[in-house]
């Protein structure tokens, strides 16, 4: 790959940029391209509209090209920059952490439609909470909410509780080290999880973006996919308050097991379906009889 050039302008690097990742068979090549310029030359959309025609410089050429040969190589974009979006706010990333994806906030406008006020004092426990985006999502939109994140993972708890501040509700968030809901006392209003529920066979064969770089940890949910789902829903119920909601998402593929699961446990599930169409979350509760 042939390095940019610091006289080429802002237009035509971004047009190179396409050009080479699009060659390599990625759909996404135009949206990647600005992203990575934008990012490599520090510069907003509105800059790259307005003043296309600045060169991008010796620097920047030279972060363009580091970028684009990390996404040549398979790397996501979010792991080059080291941040993405979700809910429309903005997180930084770590090893430690998933990339947020769109399919996760099926999970916080599921919570959302509960029918919690939005200036409720709402307890929230978030278990595996990763990069912080669903905790801190829900607190963004619960004004009074206080919220507890917890993660095996130092490096996540560290990053979720700078995403928390930097999102403006640091104050209303605290972080901890802890395995599922073992540590916690009750009680809460709404307890949400994103498991790992990719099948140990199964983790391998994925594609290399989320093979390689996501951490396995966050992904490998054992034999069945369904390790962490039956530790979660046999800590969680005693931790409701009345009233209170488990949500969690799911793998396309695991609405019934998870709703048997959810019914062993003396919880009633109720599943919502993403844009796609697909089994994304089960929301569950407290069942009459138990």
């Amino acid at each position: 790959m042939t390095a940019l050039s610091p006289e080429s302008s802002r237009v035509a690097a971004r047009a190179r940029v396409v050009d080479a990742l699009a060659a390599r068979g990625i759909e996404t090549a135009a949206l990647d391209a600005r992203i990575l310029v934008e990012e490599a030359l520090g510069i907003t959309a509105t800059d790259l509209a307005l003043r296309g025609d600045a060169p991008i410089g010796p620097e920047g050429a030279e972060r363009l090209t580091g970028f684009l040969a990390r996404r040549i190589a398979g790397e996501p974009v979010a792991r080059i920059i080291g941040a993405w979006e979700f809910w429309g706010l903005p997180f930084a990333l770590s090893p430690e952490t998933l990339v947020p994806r769109p399919d996760t906030e099926t999970l916080v406008e599921t919570a959302l439609g509960l029918g919690l006020r939005p200036d409720g004092a709402h307890r929230v426990a978030d278990l595996g909470t990763g990069s912080g985006c669903i905790l801190v999502a829900l607190l963004a939109e619960w004004s009074r909410a206080q919220g507890l994140g917890l993660d095996r993972s130092l490096g996540a708890l560290r990053t979720a509780r700078a995403n928390a501040r930097r999102n403006g509700v640091g104050d209303r968030a605290a972080f901890a080290a802890g395995d599922w809901a073992a540590a916690l006392a009750g009680p809460f209003d709404l307890v949400v999880a994103n498991p790992p529920y990719i099948a140990s066979a199964v983790v391998d064969g994925l594609a290399g973006e989320v093979r390689d770089h996501d951490p396995r940890l966050a992904l490998d949910g054992g034999p069945d996919g369904l390790d962490a789902y039956r530790t979660i829903l046999a800590q969680v119920p005693p931790l409701l308050a009345p009233g209170g909601h488990l949500l969690v998402e799911i793998g396309y593929d695991q609405e019934a097991a998870l709703c048997g699961l959810a019914e062993a446990n003396g919880l009633s599930p109720r599943v919502r379906r993403d844009l796609a169409g697909h089994p994304r979350v089960v929301a569950m509760a407290p069942s009459r009889e138990s």
